[in-house]
């Protein structure tokens, strides 16, 4: 009798990515990947947004533990069944209290980057799909640290490059100018993306090397929808639905300048 399994879920995919399954539930995994070439291009960009992650939060693992935190953990520790167990292995549970509460922080941290919302609910046979601000939150994350290689196609061949993320996405697409706001094109690439397959982002940036992303997708089950706003730590996005894409400005810059460029590039759009 053949076995079944239920639908590999995103949890699945993460720790799979961690190294957290057993043998017999990352082979499963592993399978999946190689069977759906759309899935195998998600858990790539979910390896990158946890190395964008690690290079920006590096720092703080290496502060000591938060006195407040210590106190939390002291206190568990008495309050532990047994607690005037020899002092050696009060250390060793105490060590494992710390983690643990080193665990949830960093939890917070990736909590926060995605607190827009679930991804949609997969089903069998269906890749998993992030909401729009998450997706193009991962890849801002991704790229916008990268010295050599931040885009895939520079602004010098502008005209390859839109011809070559329209055909993929299927639509005629064009590059905002944004020179009247200080950022010029630095050029762009093409992502995966669950939703269809693949996803576009064009990278921006002003002459002191503050860096802004554009990110756009096919959204054709979405009505059309004013700015939304949402915020990953100093990360600001502004996105909007608008007949059957979905667009995504992201960038560390005041609010409301971040909504002067979104409006531009908006109106750029739709003339």
């Amino acid at each position: 009798m053949n076995e079944t399994h239920p639908p590999l879920g995103e949890a699945d995919l993460h720790a799979w990515i961690d190294g957290r399954l057993a043998a017999e539930d990352a082979a499963r995994v592993q399978q999946a990947l190689e069977a759906d070439p759309a899935l195998a291009a998600l858990a790539q960009d979910y390896r990158r947004q946890n190395e964008a992650l690690r290079e920006r939060l590096e720092a703080e693992l290496d502060e000591p533990v938060p006195a407040r935190l210590v106190e939390i953990a002291r206190g568990l520790d008495r309050a532990r069944p047994g607690s005037s167990a020899p002092a050696s292995a009060n250390r060793h549970w105490f060590a494992q209290a710390a983690a643990l509460l080193a665990a949830v922080a960093v939890g917070i941290g990736i909590g926060w980057l995605a607190r827009d919302g679930a991804p949609d609910e997969p089903v069998a046979g269906q890749a998993l799909t992030l909401p729009l601000v998450r997706a193009a939150a991962v890849a801002h994350a991704a790229y916008v640290p990268e010295v050599r290689h931040p885009v895939e196609v520079g602004a010098a061949e502008q005209t390859h490059l839109v011809t070559w993320l329209s055909k993929r996405l299927g639509t005629t697409l064009q590059v905002p100018n944004l020179e009247s706001d200080g950022f010029r094109l630095v050029g762009g690439r093409l992502l995966p993306d669950a939703r269809d397959g693949v996803a576009a982002q064009f990278m921006f940036e002003s002459a002191n090397g503050q860096r802004l992303t554009l990110f756009l997708r096919r959204d054709d089950d979405g009505t059309d929808t004013a700015f939304r706003f949402a915020e990953q730590g100093k990360v600001g996005t502004f996105y909007w639905l608008d007949r059957g894409f979905g667009y995504a400005l992201s960038g560390e810059l005041p609010r409301e300048t971040m909504l002067a460029i979104a409006t531009s590039v908006y109106r750029q759009f739709n003339p």
